[in-house]
């Protein structure tokens, strides 16, 4: 389901000249705020349905405690959200308090800093640990989203703590060591979930790799002609995300079972401390679509003087390393029942697909299905 098409430009309009000079710039979607624009620039024009700038219901997301003594209880309780809305929240998930109220301060201190201390972080090299940009799609995607963003590779080898910005130096390589540890937890539940052995997905190499990548959604002027971030899933076996309580954050939900079309719904951020779990694309493609990587977006912010601010951490392989290829768990499919639906493929292949289709609305899996054909779910 797209909502990335865009508006239609004037005759003689330059998008390529004015996606360059917007990036030439250096200073991200914040930097405009800061030069006081009243009206955003074409290039972050989006044609959005109507509803998205309506009051929207909320889905019900599931908590999970994940100290809860009866450990087949839990697992039942993951199993079906991950089978169905793909969400969940964990609590009692062990990560200090304060240490999440760190991180997303010190993602907004970077961020609200002058843009002459976050100007030499500003990069697309795509082997640079650590780098700052507005839309890693901003050349290839319809529409330019509302928000900029610092990357940090931290794992499997984390970057040296100097190549880090001042703001998250103290806090970002704890907070990424902290989140592997969550994803451990829940890939475990996971693994027995889908009838596995606990190690199961963890042996595969599902978290080796993680990705700490923290958004900034500054107030927008016109947030009904733009997004926060285009509908997608996650291009990750495992995304835990860390976010503030303001809204924003949809998914999309089916009806009923079989439903074709779904409804954006607002994910609630109400429960204080929890972290949200969602399957990423790599997890349904390892299960044989039985566990559901959502599609999802972020509507721009409306507040007019507050940022929105979240973080999520990407689980995949060893990126740079990785040559396995994944395909569906042989336990998981047979001749006589289910077949596989999704052909093999390296995490490096997977993720150079995707960042060259960008968030355009397509689903990235079903370019790797086997038949072609959406899985029905």
């Amino acid at each position: 389901m797209s909502t990335t098409t865009t508006m239609a430009p004037d005759d003689g309009y330059d998008r390529r000249r004015e996606l360059q000079a917007f990036d030439d710039s250096k200073a991200g979607v914040k930097g405009l705020l800061d030069a006081g624009i009243t009206a955003i620039p074409a290039i972050f024009h989006h044609h959005a349905p109507p509803e998205q700038q309506q009051q929207q219901q909320q889905a019900r997301i599931p908590v999970i405690d994940l100290a809860a003594p009866e450990r087949e209880q839990v697992v039942a309780q993951v199993k079906a959200a991950a089978e169905t809305v793909g969400f969940f929240q964990v609590v009692n998930h062990g990560v200090p308090g304060e240490l999440l109220a760190e991180m997303l301060a010190s993602i907004r201190r970077f961020n609200e800093e002058p843009p002459e201390a976050k100007r030499p972080y500003y990069t697309r090299d795509l082997p640079r640990k650590v780098k700052f940009n507005s839309n890693f799609d901003l050349f290839e995607s319809p529409a330019a989203n509302w928000r900029d963003t610092l990357f940090c590779e931290a794992a499997p080898e984390p970057p040296r703590p100097e190549e880090l910005p001042a703001a998250v130096r103290h806090v970002m390589l704890e907070y990424g060591g902290a989140m592997r540890a969550v994803a451990a937890l829940v890939l475990g539940l996971l693994s027995e979930a889908l009838g596995l052995g606990r190690h199961h997905l963890g042996e595969m190499g599902c978290a080796e790799g993680l990705s700490v990548v923290s958004h900034y959604y500054p107030p927008c002027p016109e947030p009904h002609l733009t997004m926060g971030c285009s509908a997608h899933s996650d291009p990750s076996f495992l995304t835990v995300l860390l976010r503030d309580a303001m809204p924003g954050l949809q998914v999309l939900l089916r009806d009923d079972e079989g439903a074709a079309a779904g409804r954006w719904l607002e994910v609630p951020a109400d429960v204080p401390g929890a972290l949200l779990i969602n399957i990423g694309d790599l997890l349904e493609l390892v299960s044989n679509g039985r566990l559901k990587s959502v599609e999802h977006r972020v509507v721009a912010n409306q507040s007019k003087d507050r940022a929105r601010v979240s973080v999520a951490c990407f689980c995949n392989a060893d990126i740079l390393r990785s040559t396995r290829v994944y395909g569906p768990i042989p336990e998981l499919t047979s001749e006589d029942g289910e077949p596989p639906l999704y052909r093999g493929v390296t995490v490096p292949e997977f993720l150079a697909h995707y960042d060259k289709k960008g968030l355009d609305g397509r689903p990235t899996l079903h370019d790797f299905l086997l038949d072609h054909q959406p899985p029905h779910y």
